[in-house]
């Protein structure tokens, strides 16, 4: 819901702006201020005639990270999907313009289309009507995810956007130099480091053997798919828009689909659920106060198995997305993927905790995803103790 504008803009620059290279747009506007992208500041613009747009611009002052933030990737991506319609078509916003004058509202910035419809923050969607909606909602979600994916980038006019080829190796690459800087950041006050990841080199050796790793796969990835991300519309099962490009490349497509799979396989951690079936599990019997508040966080008990009906398997997502795709990973291929994604996502809470241990991070929210950095590098040592097992005779599981 957009309401007051908390990062004030220069109106009257932007109508100017927009007067003169998108003449669709009528002024004067009517500008309010979303409540999400909190990465980029985004704005609803009313349009004189009633029609509403949307504007994303980058945030003011120094920006702390150099892979957020990219308005600009996020409109090629954007005018690109929208242009191209075949062999099916991707649902995007229309891409309007792209302002990369810094002088006009003081850091680029672009304008698309307002997609209406239903977001639903929570992935179990407990607004569903019924749960068959529920699982009509799900599929909706899927299938939109492989519509992209089967996008030829080239033909697209994105041959350009990524490297194709080798995408796990340069994340590998990248996180491990991120995380060690991360670890090394000391708080503030107390002096104390951050701290590895648990298991980090052990994570790391399994993920660096080629032998393990995914067939080697390269589409148009979105780089955060989540039904939070995703604009259903208004009254039907199907999917409006996606949104939030920023992260989008050219990357393995198991990388979206990992995440899209993320909270089946983070439920056990909840704390309603049963210890996972691994000695080296982290035991909910023995769990801290901050642990249970931290895993909160990135769990959800609602994607425990019964506990929410209508939601799918996570075996029905993969066979509505390989039916879509045109590919079918395997059971080892998505259990990889999914191990990757959650240890990735300690390494994102590790940088959560690196903030708060400067102090550029303090609220309550920050904390308790910094305190899930330690149980989630657990818990993507005991996925990769499954595969291991696996190996010796077991079966792959989620």
């Amino acid at each position: 819901m957009a309401g007051q504008v908390r990062h004030p803009i220069d109106t009257a620059a932007l109508e100017r702006y927009i007067s003169q290279n998108v003449p669709e747009i009528k002024i004067p506007l009517d500008v309010k201020q979303f409540g999400f992208g909190q990465s980029n500041p985004t704005y609803q613009l009313t349009a004189a005639d009633g029609a509403k747009y949307v504007l994303r611009k980058k945030p003011p002052g120094k920006l702390l990270s150099q892979a957020a933030h990219k308005v600009e990737r996020e409109y090629r991506v954007i005018a690109a999907l929208s242009a191209h319609r075949t062999p099916v078509a991707v649902p995007v916003p229309r891409a309007h313009a792209l302002c990369e004058d810094a002088a006009v509202l003081g850091t680029p910035f672009y304008i698309m289309s307002f997609v209406g419809g239903r977001i639903f923050e929570d992935a179990a969607i407990p607004s569903a009507t019924s749960p068959t909606e529920r699982t009509a909602l799900w599929r909706a979600a899927v299938e939109a995810l492989a519509s992209l994916h089967r996008v030829d980038a080239d033909a697209a006019g994105l041959g350009s956007f990524g490297k194709k080829g080798g995408f796990y190796g340069r994340q590998l690459a990248t996180w491990r130099t991120i995380c060690s800087a991360q670890a090394r950041t000391t708080d503030v006050e107390t002096g104390e480091p951050v701290g590895e990841i648990p298991h980090m080199g052990e994570l790391m050796a399994f993920f660096e053997d080629e032998a393990r790793r995914p067939r080697d796969r390269a589409t148009l990835v979105h780089g955060d798919y989540k039904i939070d991300n995703v604009v259903f519309d208004a009254e039907e099962a199907k999917v409006a828009g996606i949104l939030d490009w920023e992260m989008s490349t050219i990357g393995h497509p198991l990388s979206d689909l990992a995440n899209l799979l993320h909270p089946f396989v983070s439920a056990e951690l909840s704390s309603s659920s049963p210890n996972p079936s691994s000695p080296s599990s982290p035991s909910t019997s023995t769990k801290t106060e901050t642990e249970t508040a931290a895993l909160a966080a990135v769990s959800h008990p609602g994607f425990l198995p019964n506990a929410t009906p209508g939601l799918p398997t996570p075996a029905d997502v993969i066979s509505w997305y390989a039916a879509a795709a045109g590919w079918t990973p395997t059971a080892d291929e998505v259990a990889w993927a999914c191990a990757f994604s959650v240890f990735r996502l300690a390494a994102i809470c590790q940088g959560i905790a690196a903030r708060v241990a400067t102090r550029q991070a303090s609220s309550a929210q920050a904390r308790r995803h910094a305190a899930a950095m330690r149980p989630l590098g657990e818990f993507a040592w005991v996925l990769v103790g499954r595969q291991l097992e696996k190996r010796k005779g077991g079966v792959a599981k989620l």
